[in-house]
């Protein structure tokens, strides 16, 4: 509310015919008050109409209303806001190398399950839970009396088998001389060589016995098949185990640790993209190549631990509809550990590429947009499809041109089809 109260200075006959009451009260919020547009006269506080005789008075009112409406009028033209201002630049082009990123696992070259293969009482255990073991290491024993008690019946089964044989081949020798001499009949000498065969033939039996007892007794020690990391024992010394090819009891097992694989599930499109980029000859396959990769852990900022590929499924699974893979990395001082979770960067090529920073983009539901700048200085908005990071910048796959002139900050100022005015900066790669 505009509250006027105007104090005219008029000439003395102009006072007398202007008869002011001595009991006027003042202006109150609910009377009529002077606003912007054009007053009554009986806005004027103190002029009755009736007694407004004077034309130097009314000259003055005119010209304090005059003066009013000028600043009505300024007031208004001042409502309008100024431009926002926003910082804008050219999206950076240069050749990158890009890197795709998959989550994966750690998992074991070689994983075994260490069981007996002879039945007995553990006599002995001979590691640690836990340990570092190298192949061939004994781990568990198992009562070896039994199995050396056949080991020493097989023997002597065979030292019988070959007196047998010796005695069979005498009487053969003999046989022959006797024959030629016609005082042995062939019956006779066909018997005499049927026991030397017969005889032989025991004699390997007997050895194949004794080698099956000792290779028993020899599988009383059970002993570490691979080099690697071992887990607890799963039985105690004195606890009879099975052994055999079936039904075995399980032991404890083991994981090798250097070198450790990463696998990992690509989707189908990336399957594909990688099949085109092959065909075109700007990337080789996984299949025929081992593509360089790098791994880095939950806790690690950097991709530091770095390997190749190593395999690619034969078929994309119908239940996920993504395609298994595989890196192989070196773990010689052991932290990549089985299980692991792991974010992997696989080598997806060299090519020319847009890079603007991640604050420059926004979200439209599901669709990643910029804003550009027109040579009007009109906002205007494009669908983009973002690739990965490089130096601190994300690049562009699709959407955006090298002459566009994008908004990189004050992007909540700016509204689609809207004027901006423009602060220049060139972007910065982050070097790390």
């Amino acid at each position: 509310m505009i509250r006027i109260v105007l104090h005219l200075d008029l000439s003395e006959s102009a006072s007398r015919a202007v008869n002011v009451r001595k009991n006027h009260r003042s202006i109150q919020s609910g009377d009529r008050q002077v606003r912007c547009g054009v007053p009554t006269e009986s806005d004027i506080v103190g002029v009755p109409q009736k007694r407004r005789r004077s034309k130097s008075a009314v000259s003055a009112t005119l010209m304090a209303v005059a003066v009013l409406l000028v600043g009505c009028d300024g007031k208004r033209a001042s409502d309008a806001p100024p431009a926002p201002v926003v910082t804008v630049s050219k999206p950076l082009q240069r050749e990158i190398t890009e890197w795709d990123e998959y989550t994966g696992r750690f998992a074991a070259v070689a994983t075994v399950e260490v069981r007996p293969r002879v039945s007995g009482f553990i006599d002995s255990i001979h590691f640690k839970d836990g340990d570092i073991v190298k192949q061939n290491d004994l781990l568990f024993t198992i009562d070896q009396r039994p199995y050396k008690f056949a080991a020493a019946q097989a023997r002597a089964d065979l030292q019988r088998a070959q007196a047998k044989l010796e005695i069979a081949d005498l009487d053969y020798q003999r046989a022959l001389t006797l024959v030629r001499n016609q005082t042995m009949t062939e019956r006779e000498f066909d018997t005499r060589r049927s026991t030397q065969k017969d005889a032989a033939a025991s004699v390997e039996s007997a050895e194949a016995i004794l080698h099956q007892a000792q290779l028993n007794l020899e599988w009383t020690e059970v002993r570490a098949p691979i080099a690697g990391r071992i887990s607890d024992r799963r039985v105690d010394a004195g606890n009879l185990v099975v052994g055999g090819s079936g039904g075995a009891t399980l032991l404890t097992t083991i994981v090798s640790i250097d070198p450790i694989y990463f696998v990992f599930d690509g989707s189908e499109a990336d399957f594909l993209h990688y099949l085109r980029l092959a065909a075109a000859g700007a990337r080789p396959s996984s299949r025929d190549a081992p593509n360089p990769v790098a791994v880095r852990l939950s806790d690690e900022a950097d991709f530091k631990h770095e390997g190749r590929m190593d395999f690619v499924d034969n078929a994309v699974s119908l239940k996920t509809g993504t395609m298994r893979a595989r890196a192989i990395l070196p773990n010689k001082d052991g932290l990549l550990t089985p299980g692991f979770f792991g974010r992997l960067r696989l080598f997806g090529g060299e090519h020319e590429s847009l890079l603007v920073p991640d604050s420059a983009i926004a979200s439209d539901q599901s669709t990643k947009i910029v804003y550009v700048v027109g040579n009007d200085n009109t906002v205007v908005v494009k669908r983009v499809e973002l690739g990965p990071m490089v130096d601190g910048l994300r690049a562009i796959r699709t959407g955006l041109e090298s002459s566009d002139t994008i908004i990189i900050e004050g992007l909540a100022r700016a509204r689609p089809g809207q004027k901006v005015r423009t602060e220049s900066r060139s972007i910065q790669t982050v070097v790390r």
